[in-house]
């Protein structure tokens, strides 16, 4: 015998054009109310997305093509090793320091500080270095290791042997740098070894040998190994 199931009928209360209207009324009721506070966040948001894409195409994209333009002379006496033209100038064309003056905020402003805190460390003037190397935001950019390192060795300079190991290890973070990763994970080592840290020494001697086979400082990497106990 076949079971049956009565089936209980769903009620569904339709959407009327009554609903309809009286939510019409409630948005026209709440914009009154609201009018006000609605158009004043509006204009606020109009003001500030206008504000940013001007800031972005009509003044930085002009101060930009300006910054890199000024400090192209620059950039090439840097180039030749003229630290003293490259950081003021020759008299007709700017120096690292006055673009850093008048166009502080452009990437090239920010790059400029980087090159006048590598010409500070090249004529000794350690305290000048570490300020602009200091101020010198390196990310994105394909000098961010250097800057780290380039402060590192200025720290030491200085005797600040802690703020020199912090640098070190920024400068060592890009496993994909053959070239300064090592050269910096070598002095990273010697700054531990001054600190009397011979296992973090140690560590930092294992990361050449093991990721850096190839590289300078891999080739006698044992005998500084061997000097802090660990022989193979």
């Amino acid at each position: 015998m076949a079971n049956t199931v009565k089936e209980t009928p769903v009620r569904v209360t339709p959407v009327t054009q009554t609903d309809d209207n009286e939510t019409l009324q409630n948005l026209e009721v709440f914009y009154e109310k609201n009018k006000k506070a609605i158009s004043t966040a509006l204009t606020v948001l109009i003001v500030v997305i206008g504000g940013f894409l001007a800031y972005k195409f009509l003044y930085m994209g002009p101060r930009e093509e300006k910054a890199a333009a000024k400090a192209f002379y620059a950039q090439q006496y840097f180039a030749q090793d003229s630290l003293e033209k490259a950081l003021q100038g020759d008299g007709q064309h700017a120096g690292f320091l006055k673009v850093i003056k008048e166009f502080g905020g452009t990437k090239t402003g920010n790059l400029s500080h980087y090159y006048a805190g590598v010409c500070f460390l090249k004529q000794g003037d350690t305290k000048k270095a570490i300020k602009h190397l200091e101020e010198f935001d390196g990310h994105g950019t394909m000098v961010g290791s250097a800057a780290e390192g380039l402060l590192g060795n200025a720290y030491m300079e200085t005797g600040n042997v802690n703020k020199g190991i912090e640098h070190y290890k920024n400068a060592t973070e890009n496993e994909k740098d053959v070239v300064q990763t090592p050269l910096y994970l070598f002095n990273l080592a010697a700054a531990y070894e001054q600190a009397k840290k011979p296992e973090d020494a140690k560590k930092a001697y294992l990361r050449i040998r093991d990721e850096f086979p190839t590289s300078m400082q891999a080739r006698d990497i044992d005998r500084y190994l061997a000097k802090l106990g660990e022989v193979e």
